[in-house]
C-alpha cells in the first residue's frame, strides 16, 4: 500500500448550511455515483471484497450529524450543479476514502474508516463488481500505481467532471496537504472518462461467490463454544445480591407494560367537559374542551398517539429549544383533532408539552410532529395555538374564554385591526411573518379579546405565539393600549431575530429619552428582552430610535443576561450617532435609576444622571460604566 500525504482535518470554508435531511436526500439520489467514487479512491491493495463493503460502509456515514456548512464547490455536472447537500457528502466520501487508505501508525489510534467496516456485512460471501475489458484491467493497475491524493484527483475530474481549480478546493477541505501535486501526479495517467462508469468500478452491481467453506466450518464451532461460555457467565453474574441488572425493576426494552398501553389508547384520551373553563380558577391548556370535526376518529387519534411514541423515518419532526420529543408518560389531553386546510390536525397536550400531528387528508406518508414546551402557561401564554400555516398564511385555535379575534399590523398602530371570524375557537387564517423573507414592511400580530381585556400575540414560526408587552420589567402591560403599539412600531421587525427560539413572551420598554444634539428632537432608546419558556436563552436588544425613522437601530445586545427583565430591572447602553452637520458623538442612556454614567476605552466623558452626550469621531470605540442610585456599578450592554 502506497504511502499518503493526507494533513489533518482543515476548517471547512464557509458555505450555505446545509441540515441533516438536505444531505440525506442527496446521499440517497445520488448513491450509487457516491459508492462509485469511494470505490475507485480507495486503495485496490484492499481486495475487491473488503473495498467494496468500505465504499458503502463510507458513502452510509458521510452524513453530518447536525445543521454544517458545506464548502462551497461549483461546476458539478448536471443534476447536480448548485446542491451544497451533495457537495457535503461527496467531500465526506473523499476524505473518509483517503484516510482509509493511510498506513495504521504505531503511536496513534486508527481512524474509524482504516479499519473493516463494521456494516454492510454478507457472511459466507464474497463479493465483487462485474469483470470488465482489458481497458479496465489497464485504468485499475494505473490507479493502483498512484497515490491516494492523485488517484481522488484523477477521479474527481474524470468522474465528477469537475474543473482543475474545483478538484484544488475539494482535495484541500478533504486534508490534501499538496493538492496541486496530487493534481500533477494525476494528469500522468490519461484515461477515457467512460471507462470510470464501467461496471468494472460499479460497487452496486455485485457478483457472489462462497468463502472459504472448510475454515468458515471451525470458526462456527468455536464461535458456538465462546457463545456459550459467555451465556453461562452472564447467567451467574445475573444471579441476585449483585452482577448485572443496571435497570432494576424496569420492564425489558419494548415491553408492553400497563403505562405505555395506556398512553397509546385512544379510548383513554383525556377530554375536558366543553364548560369546564367556566367554574375554574385555572386559565391554562388543563381547561381546553376537545374541539374539531374528528374527535371521534379513533384511527387518526390511534396514529397520532403511535408516532409520537415512535416516529417513524418518514416523519418530519420538530421541536423548539428545551423541549423533549419523547413518548407521553400516561394519556395525554385532547385539545384538538379535525380537517384544516389539506390535513388532519390532531392537538395533545401532556401538561408539559403541545405536540401536533398532521398528516396528509389523501394519506400518511408525509406526517409531521411538532412539540412545544408549555409549562407554567396562563392567561395570555394560553390563549392561543398555531393549527397550520399555508400560502403564508397561519390559522389559530383560541382558548374557549376568547371572544373576539382581529389581526393588526405592528409596524402601522394607527390603521385599526382587522376582525377574524371565529369557528367553534378557530380563526379565519391571517397573513403570517414569521416566515415571511425580503425587506420588512410590516409584521402582522393576533388580537384577542375575552373577558378580561385585550391581549397581543405573535407567530414566531412556533405552536405557541409569543406574548407581547410593554412597559418597565417589574410591571409589564399589554401592548394592545394605543401608547403601547405606538412604542412597538419601529421596533416590530425586529422580531425576525428570536424566530424560532422557544419565546414565550417579548417587552419592549422604554427606559430613556434623549435630547439630540443638533437640536433635531428627540431619540428614543427602547429596550426589547425575549424570555423563553425553558428560562435559558433570553435575548436582549437595546434599541436607539430618532425622529421620523420607520425603524429601531440595534445599539447593543446580550444573551441570557439579567437586564431589562424582572429581577435586574435596569439597563445602558450607547450608540455612535452622526449629526445632520456631520458631526459624531457617543449618546448613551441608562434607566431613570442611573445616577451616573462614565465613557471609557477610546472616548472620554462622564456626565451625572441617565444620559451622556460626548462629541467625539467617526469608528472611535468605547466602553460605559454607570452607578445606580443605591450605589451599585453597572456596565454597558455590547
Amino acid at each position: 500500500m502506497q504511502s499518503q500525504d493526507v494533513a489533518p482535518r482543515p476548517t471547512p470554508a464557509s458555505g450555505p448550511v446545509v441540515d441533516v435531511e438536505q444531505a440525506e436526500a442527496a446521499l440517497v439520489e445520488h448513491y450509487p455515483r457516491l459508492v462509485r467514487l469511494a470505490y475507485l479512491v480507495l486503495p485496490p491493495s484492499l481486495g475487491r471484497n473488503r473495498r467494496v463493503l468500505t465504499a458503502h460502509a463510507l458513502t452510509q456515514r458521510a452524513l453530518p450529524r447536525g445543521r454544517t456548512s458545506a464548502a462551497v464547490i461549483p461546476a458539478q455536472a448536471k443534476g447536480r450543479d448548485g446542491d451544497p447537500g451533495y457537495a457535503l457528502v461527496r467531500l465526506h466520501v473523499v476524505r473518509t476514502a483517503l484516510e482509509a487508505g493511510l498506513p495504521l501508525g504505531r503511536m496513534a489510534w486508527p481512524k474509524r474508516s482504516q479499519l473493516p467496516p463494521l456494516l454492510p456485512q454478507v457472511w459466507g460471501l464474497r463479493l465483487f463488481p462485474r469483470s470488465g475489458g482489458a481497458d479496465e484491467l489497464a485504468l485499475d493497475q494505473r490507479l493502483s500505481a498512484l497515490s491516494g491524493p492523485a488517484r481522488a484527483a484523477h477521479v474527481l475530474r474524470g468522474l465528477e467532471k469537475l474543473s482543475e481549480d474545483s478538484v484544488r478546493r475539494v482535495l484541500d477541505a478533504a486534508g490534501v496537504a499538496d493538492p496541486a501535486a496530487a493534481i500533477a501526479e494525476a494528469a500522468k495517467v490519461p484515461a477515457p472518462d467512460a471507462l470510470l462508469d464501467s461496471p468494472e468500478f460499479d460497487p452496486c452491481s455485485l457478483h457472489a461467490r462462497p468463502t472459504d467453506l472448510m475454515r468458515r466450518r471451525q470458526h462456527m464451532k468455536a464461535a458456538l463454544a465462546a457463545a456459550a461460555a459467555v451465556a453461562v457467565c452472564g447467567a451467574l453474574l445475573g444471579l441476585p445480591g449483585g452482577g448485572w441488572a443496571p435497570d432494576g425493576a424496569a420492564a425489558p426494552s419494548y415491553a408492553e407494560n400497563p403505562a405505555a398501553r395506556a398512553a397509546l389508547d385512544p379510548a383513554r384520551l383525556t377530554k375536558t367537559a366543553a364548560t369546564a373553563w367556566k367554574t375554574s380558577a385555572r386559565t391554562d391548556f388543563s381547561v381546553w374542551p376537545a374541539r374539531g370535526n374528528r374527535t371521534g376518529d379513533t384511527a387518526l387519534l390511534r396514529r397520532a398517539l403511535a408516532v409520537w411514541a415512535r416516529p417513524g423515518e418518514a416523519v418530519r419532526v420538530s421541536a423548539t429549544p428545551g423541549t423533549p420529543s419523547g413518548a407521553p408518560a400516561g394519556p395525554p389531553q385532547l385539545l384538538y383533532a379535525g380537517d384544516v386546510d389539506s390535513a388532519h390536525v390532531v392537538l395533545l397536550y401532556d401538561g408539559l408539552r403541545i405536540a401536533r400531528y398532521a398528516e396528509p387528508k389523501n394519506g400518511t406518508g408525509a406526517a409531521a410532529l411538532d412539540f412545544a414546551r408549555v409549562d407554567g402557561a396562563s392567561g395570555a401564554e394560553a390563549e392561543a395555538l398555531v393549527l397550520g400555516r399555508a400560502d403564508g398564511n397561519v390559522r389559530y385555535l383560541t382558548a374557549p374564554w376568547v371572544t373576539g379575534a382581529a389581526e393588526r399590523d405592528l409596524m402601522k398602530p394607527a390603521s385599526g385591526a382587522m376582525d377574524l371570524n371565529l369557528t367553534d375557537g378557530v380563526a379565519a387564517p391571517l397573513a403570517g411573518s414569521a416566515q415571511r423573507t425580503g425587506a420588512c414592511t410590516s409584521w402582522n400580530a393576533l388580537q384577542l379579546t375575552d373577558g378580561s381585556g385585550t391581549r397581543l400575540l405573535t407567530d414566531l414560526g412556533e405552536l405557541i405565539p409569543a406574548h407581547l408587552t410593554t412597559g418597565r420589567p417589574s410591571a409589564p402591560r399589554e401592548a394592545s393600549r394605543t401608547a403601547a403599539l405606538h412604542t412597538w412600531a419601529p421596533f416590530a421587525c425586529s422580531l425576525a431575530s428570536v424566530r424560532s427560539q422557544g419565546v414565550r413572551s417579548v417587552n419592549a420598554w422604554q427606559f430613556a429619552q434623549q435630547a439630540l444634539p443638533d437640536g433635531s428632537g428627540s431619540a428614543g432608546w427602547v429596550c426589547t428582552r425575549a424570555d423563553t419558556w425553558r428560562g435559558g436563552g433570553t435575548r436582549v436588544l437595546a434599541q436607539f430610535h430618532t425622529p421620523g425613522g420607520a425603524y429601531g437601530a440595534v445599539a447593543a445586545k446580550a444573551e441570557d443576561s439579567p437586564a431589562c427583565g424582572a429581577r435586574d430591572p435596569h439597563v445602558l447602553a450607547g450608540v455612535l450617532w452622526k449629526s445632520g452637520t456631520g458631526a459624531w458623538y457617543l449618546l448613551a442612556a441608562g434607566s431613570s435609576d442611573t445616577a451616573s454614567i462614565r465613557a471609557t476605552g477610546g472616548i472620554g466623558g462622564a456626565a451625572e444622571g441617565n444620559l451622556l452626550t460626548v462629541r467625539t469621531e467617526r469608528g472611535a470605540r468605547a466602553g460605559l460604566k454607570g452607578v445606580l442610585a443605591d450605589g451599585r456599578p453597572i456596565a454597558g450592554l455590547r
